[in-house]
């Protein structure tokens, strides 16, 4: 996006498998975000179109969200990724985004969003603390994956945090 443009001339949309391998090449643009393979995001963009969204300015994928409802928790939304391009950042596309996913009917029933941080992802914490403020709902943080339990000391301990009830 260029000087002068905003999140307002941005489309979003329910992203479909044509999306994926730019989901994948927009993921791997936006260290620290963990690359996951095309087929996974093809998936993701197949089916988890209704809890996902992807942000477009002309024929460019500029922003992406994976997101799902938990199968026990059909209250909790997960949050997989957040991911937005450089010519995106600073304008609050990534809030814009998660506002546009609660809005659709399928949330309709959640009351609580939940993700995964690691410590040095400054952008998401700031991201999902912003978030629960203006939902006006506490956020929680508790370790989910270890780094030394669960990822054998080659990846950070990943915190759940956990948004509401809002």
């Amino acid at each position: 996006m260029g000087k002068g443009m905003s999140v307002e001339t941005l489309a979003l949309k329910k992203p479909n498998s044509r999306d994926g391998m730019f989901v994948n090449q927009l993921v791997a643009d936006c260290p620290p975000l963990d690359p996951n393979s095309v087929y996974c995001n093809l998936l993701q963009c197949d089916h988890f179109s209704d809890t996902s969204v992807a942000a477009v300015k002309g024929e460019e994928l500029v922003g992406f969200i994976s997101g799902y409802l938990i199968p026990d928790k059909k209250d909790t939304l997960f949050i997989w990724q957040v991911a937005v391009g450089r010519s995106a950042r600073g304008k609050g596309l990534a809030k814009k985004m998660l506002a546009h996913i609660l809005a659709r009917p399928l949330c309709s029933e959640v009351h609580y969003i939940d993700t995964t941080i690691t410590k040095s992802n400054e952008a998401s914490w700031a991201l999902f603390r912003s978030l629960a403020k203006q939902l006006n709902a506490p956020l929680e943080e508790s370790i989910k994956f270890d780094e030394q339990i669960h990822f054998q000391g080659k990846h950070e301990t990943e915190y759940l945090v956990r948004i509401g009830p809002f």
